[in-house]
């Protein structure tokens, strides 16, 4: 396309939920509602039409055994980017990838930096693995190597206990998020039992992903304090199978994560309901494939999430907690366009018709 080339894009603009416009123009790669003056080279597509999806967890540049080479990495964006995912929370990763930034046919990356461990209390080569002394000096390093936020191991399978249980001492986790507030980074948590939740509201951290351990004596916490999750629905689905790999060895451990995930449905609509903010995640990249954004919507409102608004945790709520736009007037023009109305049936948003990054049609 030439300088002057313009992209016409009809049907039914969805700005938000209740906000529908019948039109809108790519200028330069960039949204404009007005149509432009001496337009020529007009491509037009048309349809059901939503800022690029949202996938606020997941890991671009990881795979099961740790980091990998920048070609798998780009496979792994461009999937995200194929099935519509344009806007990506990386929620930790051991390998640079800010070499994306540099390419307009990539999904737009927040960067976590690399998950913060106990030592041994994680997967191997994924993170740095230290002691409650260094936490506050790897959470400031790791505030200024990401893209304003962190990510904890706040839980793990302790060995010698043979279940999970909370990584940090309270105090640590206190000293740390209060660093990283102070460095301008927000602070998330890998949790998935229940010991470890309290302390870290306390303490003031910003969102908890998976979130399997809330119970009803912390979901009123989080929704006072206004904690996020990310449930990652599509990993917990694992859980199971995780649970009999373990079985011969930690029983105890096996027991807790199939009851965690027999009440993971209920356990997300029960936080929607407390008024928790939910959004959309994956945990892709690390045993499950990327380009999962859409599945995850779907498990959401199976949770008994409304549709619109499990629609809304992968896009324009979404863009909003993650300080990014959605399809305002000037915003960069990553949309995606379906072939009828994702509000009525989520599951349209497995089946794009087209892809629009920077301006640019590229799926």
């Amino acid at each position: 396309m030439s300088e002057r080339a313009v992209l016409h894009v009809k049907g039914r603009i969805l700005v938000g939920p209740d906000e529908v416009r019948d039109e809108l123009w790519v200028v330069g790669g960039r949204i404009s509602y007005d149509r432009p003056a001496g337009a020529r080279d007009i491509r037009t597509v048309d349809g059901w039409v939503l800022p690029g999806l949202v996938d606020a967890h997941c890991h671009v540049g990881l795979d099961r055994h740790g980091a990998v080479p920048e070609d798998v990495a780009e496979k792994q964006a461009l999937t995200d980017r194929d099935a519509g995912a344009l806007l990506l929370r990386d929620a930790g990763s051991p390998s640079d990838t800010r070499w994306t930034d540099d390419r307009d046919d990539l999904p737009k990356i927040i960067r976590a930096g690399r998950h913060i461990a106990r030592t041994r209390r994680y997967i191997r080569n994924y993170a740095w693995e230290i002691e409650p002394d260094d936490l506050v000096a790897y959470v400031a390093q790791e505030a200024r190597r990401g893209d304003g936020w962190v990510k904890l191991v706040g839980d793990w399978i302790d060995r010698d206990l043979g279940d999970l249980s909370a990584c940090w001492p309270r105090g640590a986790v206190e000293a740390a998020i209060a660093e990283a507030h102070r460095l301008g980074a927000r602070v998330t948590a890998h949790c998935f039992a229940e010991d470890s939740l309290r302390d870290l509201v306390e303490a003031g951290i910003d969102c908890v992903e998976h979130a399997t351990g809330l119970t009803d004596d912390t979901i009123p916490l989080f929704a006072e304090r206004g904690v996020a999750i990310v449930p990652t629905l599509v990993n917990i689905a694992t859980f199971p199978a995780l649970a009999d790999g373990g079985e011969s060895k930690f029983p105890r451990w096996s027991a807790h994560m199939r009851r965690l995930h027999e009440r993971r449905y209920d356990t997300v609509r029960s936080a929607h309901d407390a008024g928790i903010p939910v959004f959309v995640g994956t945990d892709a990249g690390g045993t499950l494939p990327h380009g999962l954004a859409a599945d995850e919507v779907a498990e959401l409102a199976k949770a008994g999430i409304p549709p619109v608004e499990a629609l809304a945790a992968g896009t324009w709520a979404a863009r909003k907690w993650l300080g990014r736009p959605g399809l305002e007037e000037g915003a960069p023009a990553d949309l995606v366009v379906y072939g009828s109305d994702p509000r009525a049936d989520v599951r349209v948003l497995t089946d794009p018709r087209r892809v629009v990054l920077n301006g640019r049609v590229v799926g």
